[in-house]
C-alpha cells in the first residue's frame, strides 16, 4: 500500500519538476485544478450510481490524483504535504468517533450523526478568532446550487426558521409556481431578470421540499436526467426503425413514443 502511494507521489513530483516535467502540469495552480477536482468527484458518484465497479476503481484513482496534485503544489510552497493531509484526516476521524476510539459506546446511528455535527461545530468554534458574522457562514460557494440551498436551509432550520412539515412546503411550491406563471403573462415569455428570480425562488423551495422528505435533490435530479435520457433514447431507436429521426418527427409522434417508453418501464 505505502509503495503504491509513494509511487504516485513520486510520479506527481516528476510531472511538477521544472524544465523536465510536464508543461501543462507545471502551468497549473490550486484554482485551475479545482474544477477538475469537482469533475472527478462527480464521476465517482456517477460510477457508483451505475454500479460499475471497474469504472469506480478508475474514477477513485482519478480523484486520488487530485488530492496528490493539490498536496504537491502545497508542498512546493512549504504549506503542507501529502503526509500532513493523511495525518489530519486520521486525527479528525479519531476525534469525531469517541464512541469507537474512546470510552463512549452504545450509540445509535442517529446519535452518532448528531455527535459528529456537535464535534464539528466545536472544532469550528475553536478555530474562530471572532464570532461568525452570520449563522449561514461556512457554506462553500463551490457547491452546486441545489446542494448549497439545502445546506443553507439546514443552518436556518437549527434556529427554527423553517416549515413544520412537507405539506406546508408543497403549498409554497404552488405559490412560487403561480408567481412564475404571473410573471410570464406579464413579460410575454421573454427571458427577464424577474423571470430568472422567480424560477430561482421556485427551485429553492423545491430543494426545501426534498430536504423535508429526506431526499437529496441532486440525486433526485440525476435520476430524472437518467430517466429522460433512457426514454429519449427509446424515441430515437423507434424512429430510426421507421427511417425517421427526431428532427423530422412531429411532437405528437415523439410524445406517443415517450408514453410507450414510460409504459414499458412499469
Amino acid at each position: 500500500m505505502s509503495h503504491a502511494i509513494n509511487r504516485l507521489i513520486e510520479i506527481m513530483k516528476t510531472l511538477r519538476t521544472p524544465i523536465t516535467g510536464c508543461p501543462w502540469d507545471l502551468d497549473q495552480n490550486f484554482s485551475s485544478i479545482a474544477p477538475y477536482t469537482l469533475e472527478e468527484a462527480y464521476e465517482v458518484v456517477d460510477a457508483i450510481e451505475r454500479n460499475n465497479m471497474s469504472d469506480l476503481r478508475e474514477e477513485l484513482g482519478d480523484l486520488l490524483l487530485q488530492v496528490v496534485f493539490h498536496a504537491r503544489m502545497a508542498e512546493e510552497e512549504n504549506s503542507f504535504d501529502f503526509n500532513d493531509v493523511i495525518d489530519a484526516i486520521c486525527e479528525k476521524l479519531i476525534r469525531r468517533h469517541p464512541h469507537v476510539f474512546g470510552q463512549q459506546d452504545g450509540l445509535t446511528s442517529e446519535a452518532v450523526l448528531r455527535q459528529w455535527e456537535d464535534i464539528k461545530a466545536q472544532e469550528k468554534r475553536s478555530k474562530q478568532t471572532q464570532e461568525p458574522a452570520s449563522l449561514l457562514d461556512g457554506v462553500p460557494l463551490a457547491f452546486t446550487a441545489l446542494t448549497r440551498a439545502v445546506k443553507l436551509q439546514k443552518k436556518a432550520s437549527k434556529v427554527g426558521f423553517d416549515w413544520n412539515n412537507a405539506l406546508l412546503v408543497i403549498e409554497k411550491v404552488r405559490e412560487e409556481t403561480e408567481e412564475v406563471a404571473a410573471e410570464l403573462k406579464t413579460t410575454g415569455l421573454l427571458p427577464t431578470p424577474e423571470i430568472e428570480e422567480e424560477i430561482g425562488d421556485l427551485l429553492f423551495v423545491v430543494a426545501n421540499l426534498a430536504r423535508h422528505v429526506n431526499v437529496d435533490p441532486e440525486q433526485a435530479l440525476r435520476g430524472a436526467n437518467r430517466k429522460f435520457e433512457r426514454r429519449f433514447h427509446y424515441i430515437e431507436a423507434r424512429l430510426q426503425e421507421s427511417g425517421q429521426s427526431p428532427a423530422k418527427a412531429t411532437l405528437a409522434e415523439m410524445e406517443l413514443l415517450w408514453l410507450e417508453a414510460k409504459k414499458s418501464e412499469k
